[in-house]
């Protein structure tokens, strides 16, 4: 074995040579590793290795991690004071004469009462002297033939439980309740829209005062037609839209937040410039004098009297002019101010001030098919690499200073600027090192994350009634099918319970008060 260099009389350079050599010999001594162990399992008549199927999380974050989570394994902390006690009773106990009394040893029991109830409302009629019927009105809370617990109950056993409709309706009727399929589909709606408009408020809250957002998309079934569920949201708040489209149009409009109008302003300007819009047609609009437009019939109007050319086959002006004006909406209701958009580098979050998932980036080079030792040893090493990079911008996030950031900008190029001689991977390095501003946005921006998890993992429970349910057949069930997995999943990143948060809203018996989400969303942003 040859002596150790000695470390500290190395230049940089040939440090870094150093560490390139080491982590080379570091896959190959894995590679040979590997083989062994399978040629060991084979002479023992074993399974080998299984094969792990592309496309899985890469595992980088958790690689990067130097302490974990910080609590050691198999410790809870104490759950009886958290408990709510709603009865005492005094045990008693056979004692012999003589014995004295030593006080009492508490023992603590959770149960659950859950059982039918009907009740019936003897309304009061009378008749007035001048011939009409008063009946008496029935109490708060109460809509149709089902009460407010009731109706929590389904709403929470079907958004947070996952039940479909038919299991509900043998859950309740095992229960000894008597409702039909088309009576729980009832309940699962939101006549008034009192749900779908604090969604709405919720969403509006989170884009005025996020300094980020993450967002994420998945496919979602409609009428029997394929769509995609848009999931907006960050620490503090969630949103869902299902549409049918996934266009940068489509995500324009779910960033105006209810908002329907179209708004020419500097902001719509500058957003077709970057967009390429010929400066003759951009002329077009700014000099018009009408530039707030109500709906989209009134700003398909305007398109047409200022003569904006439709041309379908390529970038066309009419959906550039479009996506422009609902810009200039989004920036005149004071949403998404210096707010930053982090996505997983598909192209219709590519809006405002834009940075990228860095697993996303990683899971690229990891999901390299490779064919020779070459290609496998190049392809860990700039893993390594990255993952490195990855764990000291994570540290930098924590410290956040300007030598550091000089530095790690640097290194970045360094990074993917290398020449492999694997002319995929070399090609994957040259398109990462275009989107060095988007992955790279927390250098000047330390509060943004750097992946996506967050929305990932709020999107799987769309996800998961995607695989169990066969879509929403009207326009309103979608709607409050998003609305209320919103506001569940808004109600756990508060801090609240969704149960709760239901029986507030419905006005069940003995429910304690929810202030409004949007109002909570607004000061948690504001003290964050």
């Amino acid at each position: 074995m040859a002596p150790a260099p000695d470390l500290d009389g190395l230049s940089n350079a040939d440090l870094k040579r150093l560490v390139l050599e080491l982590l080379g010999r570091v896959a190959e001594l894995e590679r040979t590793v590997a083989a062994q162990r399978e040629e060991i399992a084979r002479l023992k008549g074993l399974k080998g290795r299984p094969t792990i199927k592309p496309g899985r999380p890469s595992g980088m974050d958790a690689h990067t991690s130097r302490s974990g989570s910080g609590r050691k394994p198999g410790r809870r902390g104490p759950k009886a004071p958290q408990l709510t006690l709603h009865e005492e009773r005094i045990v008693r106990a056979a004692v012999p004469a003589g014995s004295r009394f030593k006080g009492y040893e508490d023992f603590l029991i959770q149960d659950l009462i859950v059982r039918p109830q009907g009740l019936r409302l003897r309304r009061e009629r009378w008749r007035t002297p001048d011939g009409r019927t008063l009946v008496a009105p029935l109490p708060a809370g109460i809509r149709g033939h089902f009460g407010p617990d009731l109706r929590r109950y389904v709403l929470a056993l079907y958004h947070q439980g996952q039940l479909t409709i038919p299991r509900l309706v043998a859950h309740l009727t095992m229960l000894g309740v008597l409702i039909s399929k088309r009576q729980v589909g009832r309940l699962l709606g939101d006549a008034d829209g009192l749900f779908r408009a604090e969604a709405t408020a919720v969403l509006q809250a989170g884009l005025r005062t996020a300094r980020w957002i993450s967002v994420d998309d998945t496919g979602a079934r409609h009428q029997g037609r394929n769509g995609v569920c848009t999931h907006i949201g960050n620490d503090h708040f969630a949103w869902f839209g299902t549409t049918a489209s996934k266009s940068r149009l489509n995500f324009l409009e779910l960033l105006r937040a209810g908002h329907a109008d179209y708004v020419i302003n500097p902001e719509a300007l500058a957003y077709l410039r970057r967009r390429a819009l010929p400066e003759p047609l951009i002329a077009r609009l700014a000099q018009a004098p009408q530039t707030h437009f109500s709906d989209a019939a009134a700003w398909q109007r305007h398109l047409a009297q200022v003569g904006m050319p439709s041309r379908p086959d390529t970038l066309d002006p009419i959906r550039l002019a479009t996506e422009g004006a609902v810009w200039g909406s989004i920036t005149a209701h004071g949403l998404l101010p210096h707010t930053v958009i982090v996505s997983d580098d598909a192209g219709q979050f590519a809006v405002g001030e834009h940075a990228l998932c860095w697993v996303h980036a990683e899971r690229l080079i990891h999901q390299l098919d490779t064919f020779t030792d070459h290609q496998r040893a190049a392809q860990q090493r700039m893993r390594l690499l990255v993952w490195w990079f990855y764990r000291d911008l994570k540290l930098y996030r924590q410290a956040p200073t300007r030598r550091r950031r000089a530095e790690l900008r640097g290194r970045f190029d360094r990074i993917f600027a290398h020449r492999t001689g694997f002319a995929t991977l070399d090609r994957l390095l040259g398109r990462l090192r275009a989107n060095k501003a988007e992955l790279l946005r927390v250098l000047d921006r330390p509060e943004i994350p750097l992946h996506t998890n967050g929305s990932e993992n709020d999107i799987r429970a769309q996800v998961i009634r995607r695989k169990i349910s066969a879509g929403t057949r009207s326009d309103t069930g979608r709607d409050c099918r998003d609305a209320f997995l919103a506001l569940s999943k808004t109600c756990r990143k508060l801090g609240l319970s969704f149960w709760a948060y239901l029986g507030d809203r419905l006005r069940a018996p003995d429910a304690p008060a929810v202030p409004a989400l949007a109002d909570l969303v607004t000061a948690r942003s504001a003290a964050a």
